[in-house]
């Protein structure tokens, strides 16, 4: 089975394909998202959390969404309760300032259960190998593996990451982030103790800059004074080392399941 096309290894892509968004590039994707009315037609049955299949309309706009209401959040030791939709959006903010275009089109809203998470759905490529794919030492998952570093995923699955028809890879599910100790957890360790480059060094730095203005008050109602004081230190951890992050001995390295 085929991996995606790489996504070449200097400069940035658009922060959504249309191919990837049913037609609807960042903008349009995120005014449907914010005023149109949701629709509840499925649920993934997979999820651990309710994940809601859902149709959007706003005037003759239309797309598909999935909601992610709070009250359908379980419980976690280590997370507090009712916070990981927060999380899913404090990660869309990231990816959005980094624009790498990793976290699909993300908003907070009410809906029919109550308010939640919505974020654009990503039509994806069956005939990928996922297996292969997490394996491949690719320019966008190494971009994926950064972002995890900095929002210190601690539930990176295969099942994450959405190999698009575009030859894009997105990533999904953001809620177990932000934690203040680490916690990262991935399948992409191919990068690790790999030096970062020019752009990853530049990229990072200008994230940096903006944690200490715009970004960091948007991300104030979203996560606690600690977590984001943590994410600022991550982020000045990875410049001062120059380094892809090595896998702790404290705890698993790799989600599980995996996938």
């Amino acid at each position: 089975m085929a991996v995606p096309a790489a996504s070449p290894p200097s400069g940035r892509r658009p922060p959504l394909d249309p191919i990837d968004g049913g037609g609807l590039d960042a903008p349009a994707a995120l005014d449907l998202l914010r005023r149109g009315e949701l629709t509840v037609t499925g649920r993934l049955t997979d999820a651990s959390n309710a994940t809601l299949y859902c149709e959007i309309a706003a005037g003759d706009v239309a797309g598909r969404c999935v909601y992610k209401p709070v009250r359908g959040e379980r419980a976690l030791w280590d997370f507090p309760d009712g916070t990981l939709a927060d999380r899913e959006f404090a990660a869309y903010e990231v990816s959005a300032a980094l624009q790498l275009g990793i976290v699909p089109p993300t908003v907070l809203r009410d809906g029919p259960f109550g308010p939640g998470m919505v974020q654009l759905w990503i039509d994806v490529d069956v005939t990928v190998d996922l297996v292969a794919l997490t394996r491949a030492d690719d320019p966008q998952l190494r971009a994926i593996a950064l972002f995890d570093a900095v929002i210190n995923n601690a539930d990176r699955k295969g099942g994450h990451l959405l190999p698009a028809p575009s030859g894009r890879v997105h990533g999904i599910d953001h809620g177990v982030t932000f934690h203040a100790e680490g916690k990262l957890r991935t399948l992409l360790w191919t990068w690790r103790g790999r030096r970062l480059s020019a752009e990853e060094t530049a990229l990072l730095a200008g994230l940096r800059r903006q944690l200490a203005g715009e970004l960091g008050e948007r991300l104030e109602p979203l996560l606690t004074v600690t977590e984001i004081t943590a994410l600022a230190a991550r982020v000045d951890r990875l410049l001062d080392e120059g380094r892809f992050p090595l896998p702790s001995g404290d705890w698993p390295p790799i989600p599980w399941p995996p996938f």
